[in-house]
């Protein structure tokens, strides 16, 4: 299956030749069977060492809708038949058309085992029993990562999204001990609680553990810290990943929250610079886009795939933990940046000074209604529930933004409530310009 048990663990040098067998595999698989990249090779034949990937061309997503767009359902990057796919998903859509992904027996089992190192590295054990509030509308994030949370041996509850008086009820008659979701999805069931269970509170809900994914927040230590407070529970970033790649490859452990890369002997990671595509040295303190290149997949193998998020590599010594993978952070979305005059500002580093301040709820949109250049972030912040008008307050936001990331804001604060609560992925930056 060209897994390794406990491949997280071992010594990269000693991982070192299962990774090239794999890629001396993957290479000519995809070589034979994959039209798309044939095509954007142009004839050239991948390199034998994966330290040479940089002589091929990259590949992105709009490449592959393309791909979709002219040969559906799959595209022509489909390398295994139609046959082969057991199960098949679509992406969420975020950040633009929906893409189908196909997967053959062998590659739900590899996903499934990756993940499930993953969600057993952010504390998940045979202990547990995890309500997992994911969309499974076809959406990878519901069923493929349900079975990432079983491989660890967990009791898993699926729920999904919507009926959250029901989730309640639920957590309380069954014993819930954790909690899969996105980490915007607690504030929702805050508001149900408080509006349908009087004299309830989440932590009377006796949850421990918080696993969560899907959208960046958690690298914020006030955010996590209120988890703590009101629920009573400890909040893990436990899955990370990129759904036309892998579902989750990275998690934190309990003794540092920077995610893990738990994937090595099955995918390849590069750096590269985002705006030239330079490749970038994988070492401590470098910034960079993600660029991933898988090393066993059948049905859609994608090779030097960018993903659009940025990263910050902070370590590549083992952690305490055993993961010998490196450590890093999501920065954000390549297509989630905003530049201020010439800032390269992203959603989570206006969130860390949002979250600073009590008198907010920590909601936030960024509104753009116009094309770049801007002179400044147009910031809609959301109060407190409770909190009056305190007409100085945007000003002092406006201020913290200015000290801190170095960029002028025009901050607008909204009543409690005032944005819609989301069961999904939440988007921060709108762009509301054609």
């Amino acid at each position: 299956m060209s897994l390794i048990d406990n491949a997280h663990r071992m010594d990269p040098d000693d991982l070192a030749a299962h990774r090239q067998q794999a890629w001396a595999r993957q290479r000519a698989y995809v070589m034979e069977n994959s039209e798309f990249y044939r095509d954007l090779w142009q004839g050239r034949t991948p390199p034998e060492d994966l330290r040479d990937l940089p002589e091929l061309p990259l590949s992105d997503k709009a490449q592959l809708r393309i791909s979709q767009a002219d040969h559906p359902p799959y595209g022509n990057y489909l390398a295994s038949g139609v046959r082969q796919a057991v199960r098949l998903h679509r992406t969420s859509g975020t950040t633009g058309q929906a893409m189908n992904l196909a997967l053959s027996e062998r590659d739900c089992a590899i996903t499934e085992t990756v993940g499930g190192r993953c969600q057993a590295s952010a504390g998940l054990t045979p202990d547990h029993t995890v309500v997992h509030c994911l969309n499974y509308q076809m959406w990878m994030g519901g069923l493929t990562d349900h079975m990432t949370l079983q491989a660890t041996g967990a009791m898993v509850v699926p729920f999904g999204v919507g009926s959250t008086e029901l989730l309640v009820r639920t957590i309380q008659e069954v014993g819930i001990t954790a909690i899969s979701c996105t980490p915007s999805y607690p504030a929702v069931l805050e508001r149900v609680i408080e509006q349908k269970f009087p004299g309830l509170t989440p932590r009377d809900l006796g949850l421990k553990l918080g696993l969560f994914g899907g959208e960046a927040g958690l690298d914020d230590p006030a955010f996590r810290q209120r988890l703590r407070d009101v629920w009573g529970m400890e909040p893990r970033n436990a899955n990370y990943g990129v759904s036309d790649v892998f579902c989750n490859f990275a998690a934190q452990c309990e003794h540092d929250t920077r995610l893990h890369f738990m994937a090595a002997d099955v995918l390849h990671v590069e750096l590269i610079d985002p705006d030239t595509a330079t490749p970038l040295p994988l070492e401590p303190g470098q910034t960079g886009e993600m660029v991933l290149t898988h090393l066993a997949r059948e049905c859609q193998p994608l090779v030097r795939f960018r993903t659009g998020d940025i990263i910050t590599v902070d370590e590549t010594e083992p952690c305490r933990c055993g993961c010998t993978g490196f450590r890093f952070r999501v920065v954000g979305r390549s297509d989630d940046m905003v530049v201020v005059r010439g800032l390269n500002l992203f959603p989570t580093m206006v969130a860390a000074v949002l979250n600073e301040f009590n008198e907010l709820s920590g909601d936030y949109r960024i509104h753009l209604d116009t094309p770049p250049p801007y002179d400044s972030l147009p910031v809609q912040a959301e109060l407190a529930k409770g909190q009056a008008e305190d007409t100085g307050l945007a000003e002092r936001v406006s201020a913290a933004i200015k000290a801190k990331l170095g960029a002028t804001a025009r901050v607008t604060l909204l009543p409690a409530g005032s944005f819609e609560l989301t069961e999904g992925k939440t988007k921060r930056v709108i762009r509301e310009y054609r």
